[in-house]
């Protein structure tokens, strides 16, 4: 109803209120028009009955035009109901399917990262169609049907007797109740229909995107039989539904035929007995047959709607997901004036069961760089996942200037920030598009010396569509050390005043590293700036460097006083130059072999 009949929230509500009324005046006008042809018609009947001898003379010119007029203007009426409804139910779809999508950018990371982005896809489309079908039909077929069964009936009563008008509304009811009990049972087949197809679905768009990864292991058959298991149980799902049709189509015919012969029944009794004309009689025949047309389309239309109902059952239910994460009533925006962050003793668990984050205190002050170090699963990811508020902690605060970032507006806080994650993931548009959602209003010039700085703007020039280059889905034209100095130019443009550096250059070869650690250094000048590393030697560099363990600070301090402790940071540090050295004397072994043959 909400998107029948707008509230005043929605963008040009008064229009599309205006719209539903003129609409429904339309499809009243249309119900007269065609119940009153009828009438026409028994006119003209018995007109010509009733000078057989001299038809020219005998028919009813005015009638016959009249009985025209009716007919052309029931379908003019109910087309311009549609064209000025078309409106209602186009904007009512747009609204449903932005709030469904901005919902789910809303959601927290813990939804997302359980999707299943195939099925999820699937239940936006069918449902946003169901609201299309549900809005149109149920306006123009459920209500104006109910409307002409009434106006049928009276006019039976007034014109006959009470029994024609009894027998129809029996009969009516009769046809609604079988088609609501049968098409009641069939749903279920169709919610199983649903899953099935959304588990394809997921299954086909996984499988796809992961084209290589089959490759790799040769599991072309093994994704084939996954596919069609779930296209089986929709096979046999599918099968049950369609036989079921038939049993519901039967019985609403046989239910049809018994009330339209009972019908003509009592008025060809009535022709027979003289209390009725021939006129009557084609009158009530042609009541019957204009009756049961859209009857037997309310059949189809109310298993359209309970399908339409089981469609949009599960896209409503996506609004209806927790947020997890959101916005305090009235909450101001983050107010950033030098960038200093401070985490006080924070505790954080994805999971009661398993605690992530101990007690974990730190500050990097405004202008300065703190690195965070440790093992794989240290908890080193979820601090930047806590500061980029995709998840809130349990216990202590995270602030950006003072201010704790669940008392200010997520948006505010995530415009602070510019991430270069660890693993990126770009858009399948251009490698302009990628580099520029880091601002969009960016001018050409601006997103071209944000490349510069990357060390990309050459790469790019040289290919042959330059910046209009199609990067491919999830990024996948572009290397891994490509597709890092995007990310690194995205936040570049972005120009945060805090920024976050997630394992930044782990996908670059050495040289490229070390070119890229310079641009890193260049634009951290002046920023507050959080290091997420991996390899130690891109972080001595750093104010302070922390080392987590088991979600414990264990060590903390600048680079050189650290080695001297020689503690947790000094053994990683070790293992690190030892594997840096036999890599190195592992390359000039293979170029040395190498050599004799060159030589030869």
């Amino acid at each position: 109803m909400p998107y029948l009949w707008p509230g005043r929230d929605v963008e040009g509500w008064a229009e599309m209120r205006v719209r539903v009324a003129i609409a429904m005046v339309f499809l009243v006008a249309a119900k007269v028009a065609i119940v009153y042809v009828p009438i026409l018609f028994k006119e003209a009947v018995d007109a010509l009955t009733k000078s057989p001898e001299n038809l020219v003379i005998a028919v009813p010119i005015g009638v016959l035009v009249a009985y025209g007029l009716a007919r052309v203007l029931s379908v003019a009426f109910g087309e311009l109901r549609d064209a000025v409804f078309a409106k209602v139910a186009h904007r009512a779809i747009r609204t449903v399917a932005l709030r469904v999508f901005q919902h789910l950018h809303a959601l927290a990371l813990r939804y997302h990262l359980d999707r299943r982005t195939g099925g999820l896809s699937r239940s936006i489309e069918r449902g946003t169609k169901g609201i299309e079908f549900l809005l149109s039909f149920m306006l123009f077929n459920i209500i104006p049907t109910l409307i002409e069964i009434t106006m049928v009936c009276g006019i039976l009563w007034v014109l006959f007797d009470i029994w024609f008008a009894l027998v129809t509304f029996v009969t009516v009811v009769g046809y609604v109740f079988y088609s609501a009990l049968v098409t009641e049972w069939r749903m279920k087949f169709r919610r199983q229909m649903n899953e099935s197809d959304e588990t394809a679905n997921t299954k086909a768009i996984d499988s796809l995107l992961n084209y290589e990864t089959v490759k790799y292991f040769g599991n072309e058959d093994h994704e084939a039989r996954r596919y069609d298991e779930s296209l089986r149980r929709y096979e046999r799902a599918s099968v049950i539904s369609k036989t079921s049709l038939s049993l519901l189509n039967i019985g609403q015919g046989v239910i049809i035929a018994l009330g339209l012969t009972a019908v003509m029944w009592m008025a060809g009794a009535g022709v027979a007995a003289g209390r009725l004309t021939l006129g009557d009689f084609v009158m009530v025949n042609a009541y019957m047959l204009q009756l049961y047309q859209p009857l037997n389309f309310l059949g189809f239309v109310y298993r359209e709607i309970k399908q339409s109902l089981v469609d949009m059952e599960r896209m409503f239910s996506l609004m209806r997901e927790n947020k997890e994460v959101e916005d305090k009533p009235d909450a101001p925006e983050l107010q950033v004036s030098d960038g200093a962050i401070r985490f006080a003793n924070v505790e954080f668990s994805y999971e009661s069961r398993r605690q992530i984050l101990h007690d974990v205190s730190f500050e990097v002050p405004a202008g300065n760089t703190v690195a965070i170090v440790g093992p794989s699963g240290a908890g080193k990811s979820t601090m930047s996942r806590i500061l980029f508020r995709f998840y809130d902690v349990q216990a202590g605060a995270v602030t950006i200037d003072g201010q704790d970032i669940r008392d200010v507006t997520q948006s505010s806080v995530r415009a602070a920030i510019g991430i270069v994650p660890q693993d990126t993931v770009l858009f399948n548009d251009t490698v302009y598009y990628n580099i520029a959602y880091g601002r969009p209003d960016a001018t050409t010039a601006e997103v071209e010396e944000a490349a510069r700085m990357a060390q990309l703007h050459d790469f790019i020039a040289a290919m042959p569509d330059g910046y209009q280059t199609m990067v491919g889905e999830r990024g996948l034209k572009l290397s891994g050390g490509e597709k890092q100095r995007v990310a690194i130019a995205r936040t570049i443009l972005k120009q945060p005043k805090i920024l976050l550096f997630d394992e930044a250059t782990s996908a670059l070869d050495t040289h490229t590293e070390r070119e890229i650690q310079k641009s890193l250094d260049q634009v951290s000048v002046d920023r507050t700036t959080l290091v997420i590393a991996h390899r130690l030697s891109t972080i001595i560099h750093a104010d302070e460097i922390l080392v987590l363990e088991a979600g414990r600070i264990v060590e903390r301090g600048r680079h050189e006083a650290l080695l001297a402790s020689d503690g947790v940071y000094a053994s990683m540090w070790r293992r690190q130059q030892e594997a840096a050295q036999a890599a190195e004397q592992h390359g000039l072994a293979i170029v040395g072999e190498g050599a004799p043959a060159a030589a030869e």
